[in-house]
């Protein structure tokens, strides 16, 4: 088919020079499965996490010393008794504000500006585009050169900062084996509150800002072998960054929910030892 002139501006199968078609698309599958499917886990993700946030009930375990990664670190003096592992920086907060504010908005920054996360929104719920082969509905693309999304190149320095979140969470789950009479204690919280955060550090440790941390700018890894054996090892668990990033999603709302139902009374902890 030949190629008819063109005289707007368009991006895609709308470009100029490019075959006209009236169709949006010729696919015959179910093309539209995977966005709607990304924007529901998006959506059911930032529901609970925004409600549990503002709650402030049921976040913290003193018998166990569970505390849930929504409220981690609980620096105001609004949080309940024990639950302030790193002091009281701040005095009461208005119940607009949610005890996390510290971290919460440099975790949400890490999350929507991941590399993976950018493709996951910028398909399912921006349509740009929705799938391979289908027009999307925007008559221009400017990339990310300009407001919001040249915000997307800070990144990096939110690695930077989650890389912290990781050390504090590390912390807690550390803190958590403590038992009801004190000393020693272990549990399936214990269980929980671990594995949540070794994988939140496979997802972090997974970011391509990372990877460019250890082995960016190297024109001879020969001579740099440590950075080189660093790189290969993050470029493994970087292969998995989109795993890692659902799997996450599901742990943090694991682990809050868990230490929600045990701080409510709801359930009681299984407890292996102490």
């Amino acid at each position: 088919m030949s190629a008819p002139a063109d005289n707007g501006v368009g991006t895609g199968v709308r470009a100029p020079k490019r075959a006209r078609i009236a169709e949006r698309t010729l696919r015959t599958d179910r093309w539209w499965l995977q966005p709607l499917l990304t924007v529901l886990g998006l959506s059911a993700f930032i529901i609970y996490a925004t409600v549990r946030s503002f709650v402030r009930t049921a976040y913290w375990v003193p018998d166990y010393h569970y505390l849930t990664p929504f409220y981690s670190p609980c620096l105001s003096t609004s949080c309940v008794e024990g639950s302030s592992h790193f002091g009281h920086w701040f005095g009461d907060l208005p119940g607009f504000i949610p005890l996390g504010f510290v971290v919460l908005p440099f975790l949400l920054g890490f999350r929507l500006t991941c590399y993976y996360y950018r493709k996951a929104y910028y398909r399912s719920v921006w349509f740009s585009p929705p799938a391979c082969a289908v027009a999307e509905p925007h008559a221009k693309y400017t990339g990310e050169t300009r407001l919001p999304l040249i915000i997307q190149n800070v990144h990096r320095y939110f690695f930077y900062v989650a890389l912290i979140v990781s050390l504090v969470n590390t912390y807690d789950a550390i803190t958590a084996f403590h038992g009801k009479t004190g000393g020693f204690g272990f549990g399936l919280g214990n269980v929980i509150l671990l594995a949540n955060v070794i994988l939140l550090w496979a997802y972090t440790l997974s970011c391509h800002s990372c990877r460019h941390v250890t082995g960016g700018r190297l024109k001879h890894f020969s001579k740099h072998p440590v950075r080189y054996w660093i790189w290969t090892q993050v470029t493994k668990l970087n292969t998995r960054h989109m795993t890692l990033a659902w799997t996450t999603l599901g742990t943090l709302v694991l682990t809050d929910f868990y230490v929600m139902l045990v701080a409510s009374g709801a359930i009681a902890d299984l407890r292996f030892v102490n």
